[in-house]
């Protein structure tokens, strides 16, 4: 049986070009719990992010555009609600730390993101994954048997969801009435429960 727990590939994977590639079929020799299996899994997932040969390219701001500013309230908000049972990212920065000391990182990570949102660049430790590959069924037979779960960074997420928070204060005028998915207390429940509505 492959290892699961002990195997991991850190790389830095783009979802979709992973996505694209995993529904490709794929043939490769059974793998046993030896040693070259998690060079193979590397290899495997690289070839992902090899094909995401596009440059990322920074949009400059307009000169009256207001860049969104955090505070330290809303940072520390945000770091009490971590779900400590949370796996940890790269960085191995575990959800209990953030959660317990978020008085004492406040601070410092309003600064951090900040000066993100201020430049728009994201810092590289918040963009890399560590993809752990789980066996879709046994026995694994090849290695697109394998479902690569990809663990970020927490304090990343905590960032993105403080960026959403705000994207979604000036979402809801423009939204569309029959917009129901990724809305808060909307679902497509919610549109079939009414009369004479269609999907």
């Amino acid at each position: 049986m492959p290892r699961k727990s002990t195997v991991t590939s850190r790389i830095v994977a783009t979802h979709g070009a992973c996505g694209r590639a995993f529904r490709q079929s794929t043939t490769s020799p059974t793998y046993d719990s030896d040693a070259s299996l998690p060079d193979a899994l590397s290899n495997f997932y690289a070839q992902f992010e090899a094909q995401n040969d596009v440059a990322a390219r920074k949009t400059i701001p307009p000169p009256n555009d207001q860049v969104l500013c955090l505070t330290t309230a809303d940072v520390r908000k945000t770091l009490c609600r971590v779900n400590p049972r949370k796996a940890a990212g790269p960085d191995n920065i575990p959800g209990r730390v953030l959660r317990g000391c978020a008085d004492q990182l406040a601070n410092v990570l309003t600064d951090i993101f900040n000066i993100s949102l201020s430049s728009a660049i994201v810092p590289t430790c918040f963009k890399a994954t560590t993809i752990v590959p789980v066996p879709k069924k046994s026995p694994v037979s090849c290695l697109n048997d394998y479902h690569p779960v990809a663990l970020t960074s927490l304090i990343m997420k905590c960032f993105m969801r403080l960026v959403i928070r705000h994207i979604k204060t000036l979402l809801p005028l423009a939204l569309d009435p029959l917009q129901f998915t990724y809305c808060t207390n909307r679902s497509m429940l919610t549109h079939m429960d009414k009369k004479d509505t269609y999907i």
